[in-house]
């Protein structure tokens, strides 16, 4: 016998089915390494590309500038908490991936102020990923499998190394010690959750330190570049010989579309360039470079202007990833080493002082305002 009221649901849920769209949602992409991944992507996949942003300090339009006028890329102002714009994104473009960059990602700012890393980077996970789970529902099942969420996360949820410590895995234990890499291993750990809870294709990755174009100049290489330009003093935190792997933005963004291409959802993939420093050596090799490149400045040698500073609480002694899972499974490799990185960095932030002198004289924070309310 027929049941009609159950064939009538049916019809009316097939109704309901959507079809995907050749759309990449990417969060937060005005800022650091998420304007460089859409500058990358969209040179290099087909793909158009909707940026969501809220543009707090660390964003800048500036920085997707060359894509003014790009029928492939569209950006939209706002905040990844917002479950009304989350859910109009879903249904209005209908992506096939989705790339979440949008974080308060600052150790510093968070010790003074943790409230905003909880909501930006917990509550606007959580946003995205509910989101998301109810745009899978409502697609029609054939595609279902072509989606993917890259939830793109950091090494500092691992916690701290010890100096002959194996580098992080994939495997290692969650031991954040800042309340940024607490935020960031909760979102993680959700991010995780609605992959084995409700099937959502979420594939994770955690990556080291990042250096490269448009990283904005509270982090150390920009820091360092910006203040010895100036003949400020370089800032080095205790006895400068904390550890920190480094990877070139450039080579994450590839890595990025990697695991985008051949991810398998539920599996994390760590991402980083085998290249391990202590931060006096980064200040140092930044100096050297800058010396060489900018060898007609007063203050030369740019080494003299470092200063030893009060180290910070809590402040994890070494960070080291192996990137050997994504080098066997995905056949991904690093493309810079340090030193080439270092130089091409250097050389990029020389090339565009005005970049610097507008995203930290604060006309750009009122334009933003003017504009957008």
């Amino acid at each position: 016998m027929i049941d009609y009221g159950e064939a009538a649901s049916l019809l009316f849920e097939s109704t309901l089915m959507l079809t995907m769209s050749n759309t990449v949602v990417v969060t937060g992409g005005a800022g650091f390494i998420g304007s460089n991944f859409i500058l990358q992507y969209l040179m290099a996949e087909s793909a158009a590309i909707v940026n969501v942003d809220k543009l707090t300090y660390a964003g800048s339009l500036i920085n997707l500038a060359p894509l003014q006028g790009n029928s492939r890329y569209r950006f939209l102002c706002g905040d990844i908490c917002d479950r009304e714009l989350i859910k109009q994104v879903f249904s209005e473009h209908l992506p096939t991936a989705v790339v979440h960059f949008a974080a308060e990602s600052h150790v510093d700012r968070s010790i003074r102020g943790p409230e905003q890393f909880i909501r930006t980077n917990v509550q606007g996970t959580f946003t995205l990923l509910e989101e998301a789970r109810e745009y899978l529902s409502r697609l029609d099942p054939q595609q279902r499998d072509r989606l993917r969420f890259l939830h793109v996360s950091t090494d500092e949820v691992y916690g701290s190394l010890g100096e002959g410590d194996s580098p992080f895995t994939e495997d290692s234990p969650y031991a954040p010690n800042s309340p940024y890499a607490a935020s960031k291993a909760s979102a993680d750990h959700l991010a995780r959750a609605y992959f084995h809870t409700y099937g959502l294709p979420v594939v994770p990755s955690n990556c080291s330190n990042n250096y490269g174009p448009f990283q904005f100049p509270e982090k150390l290489i920009p820091l360092v570049i910006n203040n010895a330009l100036r003949g400020d003093a370089l800032p080095v935190y205790g006895d400068g010989r904390n550890i920190r792997a480094w990877i070139f933005v450039e080579d994450h963004c590839n890595a990025l579309r990697s695991i985008l291409m051949a991810g398998v959802p539920g599996e994390t993939y760590n991402v980083g360039g085998r290249s391990e420093r202590r931060n006096m050596d980064v200040v140092r090799a930044v100096c050297a470079a800058l010396d060489e490149f900018h060898s007609d400045s007063k203050f030369v040698p740019h080494e003299n202007l470092i200063r030893f500073v009060k180290d910070r609480p809590g402040h994890d002694y070494r960070y080291a990833i192996d990137p050997s899972k994504i080098e066997r499974e995905l056949g991904w490799k690093s493309n810079e080493t340090f030193e080439t990185g270092i130089r091409k960095t250097v050389a990029w932030y020389l090339s565009n002082g005005g970049w610097i002198e507008h995203i930290t004289s604060g006309a750009y924070r009122g334009w933003i305002r003017e504009q957008y309310g």
